[in-house]
């Protein structure tokens, strides 16, 4: 049976912690597959919808250009990498779409940073971790 991980990385360092626990699970078990994903939010409502998209465009392209460098640094003649740049509500924490994509395609684990790139510091968990602990149907582990 097949074990899947999720990874949510957003370029931090702890995010880049989570790819290096992934890719020492995956060589441990080889019948593992791999989802690395990137959450990138549209801008706001009173953003130019021409404006946002172009913005949205160019995060996406971004994000996707690390992803697919993530995924050479695996050995995929052993492990099934697939990455994904998903747009996120607005409104919603990254975290609930997070939850969603690990729900929506059965994850086992996600591995994530315990704080991202955001300007806030909490003293616990960052926001978004802390949204995948409370809200995943899976074990999430977090990584420091």
């Amino acid at each position: 049976m097949t074990r899947k991980l999720l990874v949510a990385y957003d370029g931090s360092n702890l995010s880049r912690n989570a790819v290096k626990e992934a890719m020492k699970q995956a060589s441990e078990l080889p019948d593992t597959e791999v989802h690395v994903i990137s959450i990138i939010k549209s801008t706001g409502p009173v953003t130019n919808k021409a404006i946002s998209r172009s913005i949205g465009d160019e995060l996406a392209q971004e994000s996707q250009d690390q992803l697919n460098h993530i995924k050479e640094e695996f050995d995929t003649d052993v492990t099934k990498v697939h990455t994904d740049v998903v747009v996120g509500n607005p409104d919603d924490n990254p975290g609930i779409s997070i939850c969603n994509y690990a729900k929506e395609n059965d994850m086992d684990l996600i591995i994530v940073g315990s704080r991202g790139l955001g300007n806030v510091k909490k003293i616990f968990l960052g926001s978004v971790s802390n949204s995948i602990v409370q809200n995943a149907t899976c074990p999430v582990l977090v990584m420091k």
